[in-house]
């Protein structure tokens, strides 16, 4: 493979920074975003630098966060407008190179090897320049700071936007990478997860250096093809391309889930709670033309325990009804009605095009038929779609205190 020459951006603090752009007099502040406590959700989204000085972590609770800062100033999320900014920022990506892949709502990667030619020689010097002149770019036109990673391959490009945060550029070379990213420790490594990590732990291996010099055969062995591909990243192996930003990527799965404002000791609640879940589901899945052949539902418990059981549908479907029906059938069947339920996921997986034909079916099998739920869905897609998202809304939700809107 030819020489790549690779960014990593990552806008620093996402949700605060934009909430600091929106409202200025929060920059002098230790603010964070949070969630909504009163829905159960109060958790530390995303914070400022002035609260990360005082220990403030992404992830941990509000109450926690006070403790360590008594001033800190908590905001609600607006998701509308980090997705609006979002897309501003990834627009400007796309000025200095067509390959652009999202990854998550604050970060990307671009392949700018096939266009340093427009800002000057095929090296590393040039490829600094261009991620310091969009980090400036980025800057100036929407008010946020973003690190950025320049390296051969995506995993040293996101190690290097992690490297040195807020508002920095870290180079990372055939040359220097040892000396920069073997140091680190492996949970710093790309797909090397809490579990990854505690593995590779006991194993005695705490740093990326130490996992490049393992025996392959022997991480194989430990952690499947998970621990060949850790073992590459870490050696500078990985060659996985950069995806463009227009192209079409499968969607493998839509789920829906929700923390309720109180745990669920009744089945009206979880039915209700199942109803809201599929529906949102189902919309979504008409939006992508897409249908599922199964349904997945995960339950946790009051002692955050999580029960996750799936079912086929008869036929591949993106009725609501349909979902809805096999999801609750899926709960009368796994759980105990007895212990009260705290969340709920409901996933539509194993997708098809809608347009693709209805397999064949035997004699004694039922009709492969939705067009009546079709109907229906459509005039109440279009309905919501023109008047609000609730305008018509099945009566479950309205009024109700388990925190569906």
């Amino acid at each position: 493979m030819d020489k790549r020459f690779i960014l990593h951006c990552d806008l620093n603090g996402f949700f605060a920074s934009v909430e600091c752009v929106l409202k200025p007099e929060l920059k002098n502040l230790p603010m964070a975003v949070g969630g909504d406590e009163e829905r159960r959700h109060g958790i530390i989204l995303a914070k400022n630098e002035l609260a990360k000085k005082y220990g403030v972590k992404t992830a941990e609770t509000l109450a926690s966060a006070r403790k360590k800062c008594p001033n800190i100033v908590i905001v609600p999320p607006h998701h509308s407008l980090y997705q609006k900014y979002s897309k501003t920022v990834n627009l400007i990506y796309l000025r200095y190179t067509d390959l652009v892949e999202p990854f998550g709502i604050d970060e990307s990667w671009l392949d700018i090897t096939g266009s340093m030619h427009l800002f000057g020689e095929k090296d590393y010097k040039t490829a600094e320049k261009i991620a310091d002149e969009i980090r400036n770019t980025v800057k100036k036109e929407t008010g946020l700071t973003l690190s950025v990673g320049v390296s051969f391959n995506k995993v040293f490009a996101k190690l290097g936007s992690d490297y040195k945060k807020p508002d920095a550029t870290t180079v990372i070379t055939e040359d220097n990478f040892k000396n920069i990213v073997h140091p680190l420790g492996v949970e710093t490594l790309l797909m090397a997860g809490r579990s990854a990590s505690e593995k590779l732990n006991s194993l005695r291996i705490k740093t990326i250096g130490e996992l490049a010099k393992y025996d392959p055969v022997l991480l194989e062995k430990k952690l499947g093809v998970l621990g060949t591909a850790l073992y590459r990243y870490a050696n500078g192996l990985d060659d996985d391309p950069v995806s463009s930003f227009y192209s079409k990527r499968e969607v493998k799965s839509v789920g829906r889930g929700m923390t309720f404002t109180h745990d669920l000791g009744n089945i009206s609640d979880v039915e209700a709670g199942i109803s809201a879940l599929s529906n949102e589901v189902c919309t979504r899945l008409r939006k992508m033309n897409l249908k599922a052949r199964t349904v997945q539902l995960s339950v946790k418990d009051v002692n955050l325990k999580t029960v996750q059981r799936r079912a086929p549908l008869e036929f591949p479907s993106n009725s609501t009804k349909k979902i809805y029906e096999c999801a609750v059938g899926i709960y009368k069947k796994n759980w105990n009605m007895r212990n009260p339920v705290r969340a709920m996921t409901v996933t539509a997986l194993n997708l098809q095009d809608s347009s693709q034909d209805c397999p064949q079916l035997s004699f004694f099998d039922v009709e492969c038929d939705d067009s009546k739920d079709e109907k229906l869905d459509s005039a109440l897609d279009k309905i919501n779609e023109k008047y609000g998202k609730n305008a018509i809304k099945p009566a479950s939700f309205i009024k109700n205190d388990i925190g569906i809107e």
